[in-house]
This record gives C-alpha cells, structure tokens and sequence, in this order.
C-alpha cells in the first residue's frame, strides 16, 4: 500500500525537505483554471451562483453553427469575465471529422503579467 501524503486543512501544500512550499506556476494555475471555468455548471459554486460556463448544457444539441457560434460566445464570454489573468486571442470551435456529435474547442491566449502566448483545447461529445 502506498502511503498517502497527510492532508490538512486549509488544503494547502506542505513544505519539502528544505522547507519550500511548492506552488503551481502561472502558466499551470491559469491553464487549470480554465478547466474550471469551462467545466463549471452554472450555480454549481456556493456564493457564486454565476461561476461557469457549463459547457455540459450543450449535451444533445445539434452540431450546427449555430450550436458551435454559441459555445464560442460562452467560453469568451466565461474566460473574460473569470479569469482576469489572461487576454483571450481567439477561440476555435470547430468540427470533429467523421465524428458528428463532438466539437473541438481551442483556446489562444496571453498572460496578462508576462505577455506568454498559450493554447489549450477539450473535445466536446455533444451527443445528439
């Protein structure tokens, strides 16, 4: 049995040997948090009710343009309310080939502090 790490309350890192404690870099903190954001239903955060995109309304929605114009909208408008650390290029949501019911979204962005270009992206299955 592997011994787990002992958790604490606030849940916040532990120092190593050295007596560093281990943060997670900007670009990793942004990039998580975007998840976050993107995978949030909305009303699913306590004192936040408006919190998220909640991509997951689009399950059983039709893969049209107008289904892919509006997750597009969302997600700019989701990352630019949230997530102050980041200028947001673009966003791509587009067809997945051969597989009709999923969409690929790609997100281009900036960090505001250093001026970083990033990109991240999900598959979304939409179902219907």
């Amino acid at each position: 049995m592997i011994p787990l790490p002992p958790i604490s309350w606030p849940l916040l890192p532990l120092p190593d040997a050295a007596g560093q404690l281990a943060w997670p870099l900007l670009e990793r903190s942004v990039a998580d948090q975007i998840r976050v954001i993107l995978m949030t239903r909305l009303g699913e955060q306590l004192m936040r009710s408006g919190f998220g995109a909640g991509l997951e309304n689009f399950l059983h929605e039709p893969n049209t343009l107008n289904t892919r114009r509006r997750l597009h909208d969302l997600i700019v408008s989701s990352l630019n309310r949230w997530e102050q650390r980041i200028l947001v290029d673009d966003v791509a949501v587009d067809e997945v080939p051969n597989e009709p019911a999923r969409v690929r979204v790609e997100i281009s962005y900036r960090l505001r502090r250093t001026g970083a270009t990033r990109r991240t992206g999900l598959t979304l299955d939409l179902g219907a």
